[in-house]
């Protein structure tokens, strides 16, 4: 390691220790009463230094956010494969999907925003918009099976979606951000996917 290395891996350990106590705080103590003096307590630095990185709670909030939105992008590459059958598309969208509800990082993050989103939705409600477009490849998804005759089509390819993914997060996510659950267990999990996909292709699918 370089001399000229070292400062700058310092400042990014610095960073991630504020962004970290930031999480923590706001679902502590929300948006109103969490301070810039706190949060430089709980990450163990100055506030000069927390200053340093970011000017404002408002720009702290907005780059925890931006840590949600980073971590939805797996979930962007839902592409459609008219030779594979619907089901292990489907399970394997969904494995990717649990793993990420199963991330404790994304689920301390969820609750942050959300929270905010409730309490000050004028400075949530654009990053989860945002967020929300994560979904919208299930959504190209769902069009392109409807268009090749292998998904009913009796309903919009989004509410299609939407139902797909209510499943999941009924029992992997919301009770992990409302009652404080642990995530499912990977036997839960796999149970849990295999069921949705069922359930969903029973209803919706009109050939394998």
């Amino acid at each position: 390691m370089t001399a000229s290395n070292r400062p700058a891996r310092l400042t990014d350990r610095k960073r991630a220790a504020i962004l970290k106590a930031a999480v923590a705080e706001f679902r502590t103590f929300g948006f109103a009463g969490t301070s810039m003096d706190r949060i430089a307590a709980t990450a163990e630095v100055s506030k000069r230094t927390v200053y340093n990185h970011f000017s404002s709670k408002d720009e702290l909030f907005t780059a925890i956010l931006w840590q949600l939105w980073e971590a939805s992008r797996a979930l962007e590459n839902v592409s459609y494969e008219p030779d594979r059958p619907l089901r292990e598309q489907l399970l394997a969208f969904l494995a990717q999907k649990l793993r990420l509800l199963s991330d404790p990082s994304f689920i301390d993050l969820s609750r942050v925003a959300i929270a905010e989103l409730v309490h000050a939705p004028e400075r949530a409600r654009v990053m989860m918009d945002k967020l929300a477009e994560k979904e919208e490849g299930m959504t190209t998804w769902m069009r392109a099976a409807q268009a090749d005759g292998r998904l009913r089509n009796d309903i919009a390819p989004a509410d299609a979606a939407h139902q797909l993914q209510g499943m999941i997060k009924a029992f992997a996510f919301w009770p992990q951000i409302t009652l404080g659950q642990p995530p499912l267990e990977e036997t839960a999990q796999q149970q849990l996917m295999h069921d949705c996909v069922d359930m969903f292709l029973a209803l919706r699918a009109l050939k394998p």
